[in-house]
C-alpha cells in the first residue's frame, strides 16, 4: 500500500495503518541510529524517540514533499539536537582515535576460550572499531556521510534533507569522505597492508575495555541482510566515481532487525502522547 494512503488510513484513525507506517521505516531508522551512535542500546532509544515524532506529527504532513525525505529529515533533526549519547561524552578525532589504537597493546585471542568462533568475534571487533571512525566526524558531517555514502541519497534529496545547497551538500560529502578514507588508508589495516593495526591483534584489548563482548555479539544480532543489498539501486546516484574499497567495507556492514516488536509498537501507541494525537477505530 502507498505511504499516502496509509498516511490518509491512520490520520483517519485506523490504528493498522499506523502500525504498517512504523513497520516500513523503523529498521531504517534503527540502522542509520546505530552508524550515527555506534551502540545498539542507544540506537533502539533514539528509534523509540524519532517514532514519537513521525507519529504525533503525521497530521502535519501535506505531501508537498516525498514522504521519505520528511521523515528523514525528522530523523535528521533530532540526531543533530538530541543530548550525547555513551560514546559522544567525549568529542573524538581521528588523531585521538589513532593514539588510542596505538595504546592497545597486540594480543592473540588463541589462549583464551569463547563460545562463539574466534572469526565472529574479530569480525565484531572490525565492526566496533570501524563505526567508532564516524564517531570521528562531526554531527552533521556524521549525518551526511550515512545519507549520501551510505544510504545513497542523492545531493537534490540529501540537500532537501539536510536543508542546505546541493552544492553545499557534495562539499560537506566530499570533505567527510575525505577524511575517513584518509585516516583509513594511513591507519587501517584492511586495505591498506602496509598500515599494521589488525583487528585480531586488537579484538583482546577491545574486550578488556568493554568495547566487544565476546558473549553478545553488538552487531552480528538479528542481522537482514547487508546495507549494500538494502539501497534501491533504481536510485541514480549524484556521483559518477568507482566505488572506494573503503566505502564498500562500510557498505558490507550488516543491515539489523530493529528490536522493536509489533508488541513495543503498540506499547508506543498506548502512551500519552499518541492517545492525545489519534482517535483510533476499534
Amino acid at each position: 500500500m502507498e505511504d499516502k494512503i496509509l498516511i490518509d488510513k491512520a490520520t483517519g484513525g485506523d490504528k493498522k495503518a499506523l502500525e504498517e507506517i512504523v513497520k516500513r521505516y523503523q529498521d531504517w531508522i534503527y540502522n542509520m541510529a546505530l552508524s550515527f551512535v555506534a551502540d545498539r542500546d542507544d540506537a533502539a532509544d533514539i528509534t523509540q524517540e524519532v517514532l514519537v515524532k513521525i507519529v504525533t506529527n503525521l497530521s502535519a504532513f501535506r505531501h508537498e514533499s516525498d514522504f521519505k525525505t520528511w521523515i528523514y529529515r525528522i530523523i535528521k533533526n533530532h540526531f543533530l539536537n538530541m543530548h550525547r549519547r555513551k560514546y559522544e561524552v567525549r568529542p573524538m578525532s581521528f588523531a585521538q582515535f589513532a593514539a588510542d589504537l596505538d595504546n592497545i597493546p597486540d594480543e592473540s585471542l588463541s589462549n583464551q576460550s569463547f563460545e562463539a568462533e574466534e572469526k565472529y568475534i574479530v569480525e565484531e571487533a572490525k565492526l566496533s572499531c570501524m563505526k567508532a571512525m564516524l564517531l570521528c566526524l562531526d554531527r552533521e558531517q556524521r549525518m551526511i556521510y550515512i545519507l549520501g555514502e551510505l544510504f545513497e541519497f542523492t545531493d537534490s534529496v540529501g540537500a532537501e534533507v539536510m536543508e542546505i545547497s546541493k552544492e553545499n551538500f557534495r562539499v560537506k560529502l566530499h570533505r567527510a569522505r575525505q577524511q575517513l578514507y584518509n585516516f583509513m588508508d594511513s591507519k587501517c589495516g584492511l586495505i591498506n597492508k602496509r598500515n599494521p593495526c589488525r583487528c585480531a591483534r586488537k579484538t583482546a584489548g577491545f574486550i578488556k575495555m568493554g568495547f566487544v563482548d565476546p558473549v553478545n555479539l553488538h552487531f552480528q544480532k538479528d542481522v537482514i541482510a547487508t546495507i549494500d543489498s538494502m539501497l534501491n539501486r533504481k536510485v541514480e546516484s549524484y556521483s559518477t566515481e568507482v566505488l572506494s574499497e573503503y566505502r564498500q567495507l562500510f557498505l558490507e556492514h550488516p543491515f539489523l532487525k530493529s528490536p522493536e516488536s509489533l508488541n513495543s509498537i503498540r506499547k508506543l501507541f498506548s502512551s500519552d502522547a499518541i492517545r492525545e494525537t489519534f482517535n483510533f477505530n476499534e
